[in-house]
């Protein structure tokens, strides 16, 4: 899970912002535990060890004895590939997060997962777009030929190994993996899977969880 990020645009360490009773990597992490057999957490260097190292808030027991802290790296692909070097060599399916992405449902998790068991290298949840989309040298573009990509992204194992083994960066790992040569699929992500970015995110977000625990729907089944 990437989230070594300082958030700039947000003005501080977003992925520690409180977001209702814990911080954001809190929900996070225990939301991809839940589809996990192990969580790494890709952290600053100063909540990775130390007196300051985060220490996961599991309320609901999702996440015991399988959450690792490692220190990211300069790049986000720096970050991703140190926390690449700790799962272990005989997983056949790995999943990328962003920290900043408490939210996703489990449906999205299932979707990705799915789609690599069925035969993709890779496979990214997606949304339209609903604004207009425009060139900054002027004209639209076609957003139907476009799509928002969110996370998680579920990788075989191997290929994204593949992919980051030539130390290359992207905003994304699919990227890597699709100049690599390997297949990338999409599939449908979900609006509610909000990125925390500015400090209003937050209020969206907090909204968003109330709602899903005053209807009883916190999270989708996957049994």
């Amino acid at each position: 899970m990437a989230a070594a990020g300082e958030g700039n645009r947000f003005g501080g360490a977003k992925q520690f912002s409180r977001l209702g009773n814990r911080c954001v990597i809190d929900w996070t992490v225990q939301r991809a535990a839940r589809w996990s057999e192990g969580v790494v957490v890709v952290l600053p260097e100063a909540r990775a060890v130390g007196a300051d190292a985060w220490q996961p808030s599991d309320p609901d027991g999702d996440c015991a004895g399988q959450v690792v802290a490692v220190a990211g790296g300069v790049l986000r692909s720096d970050s991703v590939r140190r926390g690449l070097s700790r799962v272990p060599d005989d997983a056949e399916i790995v999943l990328v997060h962003d920290g900043a992405r408490p939210l996703a449902t489990d449906g999205v998790f299932e979707r990705v997962i799915q789609a690599v068991r069925a035969g993709a290298d890779a496979a990214i949840p997606v949304i339209d777009l609903t604004d207009t989309i425009r060139w900054r040298g002027g004209g639209t573009a076609d957003r139907r030929k476009l799509a928002a990509v969110q996370t998680p992204q579920a990788f075989r194992a191997g290929a994204l190994r593949a992919a980051h083994a030539a130390g290359a960066d992207a905003t994304d790992d699919a990227t890597l993996v699709e100049a690599a040569g390997a297949t990338v699929v999409t599939v449908d992500g979900d609006s509610r899977n909000l990125k925390i970015t500015e400090p209003h995110d937050l209020v969206t977000a907090e909204a968003l969880l109330e709602s899903c625990s005053g209807s009883g729907h916190a999270g989708e089944s996957h049994g």
